[in-house]
């Protein structure tokens, strides 16, 4: 028989908040984490604002001393991920340490630690260069700590695939399990590039909302007046475990994952590819692996960037796979509340989708005062939707082509 694989912890670090509660009713609300970017003059960038984490006490996870020689990324890794085993009630011991793994996703690194020390190194020369450099930067790094600081001995692994590396991650955990390589995986995405050079690079390629003025404002989905993602930092960590092993503990299940499907748009580096037929194959495939037809989807989860033409075609994409039932799909961008996390989006949206079929609440996408014509969907519009939510998809696409979906299911005791 194939193994189930179950949802039972979560750890959320956000611009919206710390900890599961404080995010998911600020999502709820509708609240907007963005805000003017408060770690570094902006003042010569084209866009001054940014979804910054607030609040985090780094102390209250790892010690200070330790924390120093962490880039700001590993250290949101290891945070959610202790909030996610707790949240879990899993104990990870000499019993089963080595069935337990890590995998997450982060799609840049630790870009921060290399400016700081590409400074040092034109200011101050080479010996000044520190010894912790290379484990700050690179992205595997934050499965790493995590293994080290939660003591899970199972497989370790880091994608890498730009903005859909969170969901990656999940999908591929979900697979370890499925195959018995493991029988839980500590899971998700995670980033922090909201640094000089991020911001300007993501400038350059014009694709940043420059809506300086109003901050709240800018990271407006399917919205006629959108003009580019906001930049956003944070994590989001799983615990997924074999159904068994979660009813034979007595674990919370918020939801069973389902389905996986990847795919590639051979197109464009940065462009998705036209009408989303990419896109389209991608969840066309999680249908597949799922087992399931279009038609038993209550809920999407959107990629929903606020960039024209993701928009349009994620919304062509749904289009292709749910047919005329596509306009009576809920479909939601939290990235409208969040910004765009990068290489955390699909580990944080993950979770939103799985709080989404818990709870029986859908978010709203912020910001959608006047709809694009052609986002024509029902993207539940600025105010939450109390609705039961039985099957829900997640999208996630990144640079270079890559896609990445999976479908949820409520555990309904069965």
């Amino acid at each position: 028989m194939a193994r189930r694989v179950v949802i039972t912890g979560m750890g959320l670090i956000t611009p919206l908040g710390i900890g599961l509660e404080e995010n998911w009713n600020a999502v709820c609300q509708g609240k907007s984490g963005i805000a003017e970017i408060s770690r570094f003059d902006a003042s010569n960038l084209e866009t001054k604002i940014a979804g910054e984490v607030k609040n985090f006490r780094v102390e209250d996870y790892i010690p200070k001393k330790e924390a120093r020689r962490m880039d700001l990324f590993i250290c949101y890794a290891v945070a959610a991920a202790q909030m996610a085993l707790k949240d879990s009630g899993l104990t990870i011991d000499k019993s089963n340490a080595d069935r337990v793994g890590v995998l997450t996703g982060c799609g840049m690194g630790g870009l921060r630690t290399l400016e700081k020390y590409h400074t040092v190194l034109e200011e101050q020369g080479p010996k000044r260069i520190s010894p912790f450099f290379v484990p700050m930067l690179i992205a595997n790094m934050a499965p790493g700590q995590i293994s080290i600081y939660l003591g899970a001995k199972g497989p370790n692994n880091a994608v890498v695939t730009a903005c859909a590396a969170g969901t990656h991650a999940i999908g591929e955990s979900v697979e370890i399990i499925k195959r018995g390589a493991a029988d839980a995986m500590i899971t998700g995405g995670v980033e922090s590039v909201i640094t000089p050079l991020g911001v300007a690079g993501f400038n350059a390629m014009k694709a940043l909302s420059t809506r300086n003025d109003e901050p709240q404002r800018a990271s407006r989905p399917f919205d006629r007046e959108r003009d580019g993602f906001v930049m956003a930092e944070g994590s989001g960590i799983l615990i997924l475990e074999t159904l068994e092993g979660a009813l034979s503990r007595g674990a919370k299940i918020y939801a069973e994952i389902i389905g996986y499907g990847m795919s590639g748009d051979a197109y464009h580096i940065t462009a998705p590819a036209p009408d989303g037929e990419g896109a389209a194959r991608c969840m066309k495939a999680a249908l597949e692996h799922a087992g399931i037809n279009p038609e038993d989807v209550d809920y999407i989860n959107a990629h929903g960037t606020s960039t024209q033409l993701n928009d349009i075609y994620e919304t062509q994409a749904i289009k292709t796979v749910f047919g005329k039932r596509s306009h009576r799909i809920p479909v939601s961008s939290t990235k409208s509340m969040t910004g765009h996390m990068l290489g955390a989006a699909g580990g944080v949206e993950t979770i939103f989708s799985a709080l989404t079929i818990y709870h029986g609440i859908i978010p709203p996408t912020i910001n959608l005062e006047n709809p694009d014509p052609e986002c024509d969907l029902d993207y539940v519009p600025n105010i939450a939707r109390k609705q039961e939510v039985e099957v829900a998809m997640n999208n996630s696409f990144g640079f270079g082509g890559t896609n990445a979906t999976l479908i949820l299911r409520r555990y309904d005791g069965r």
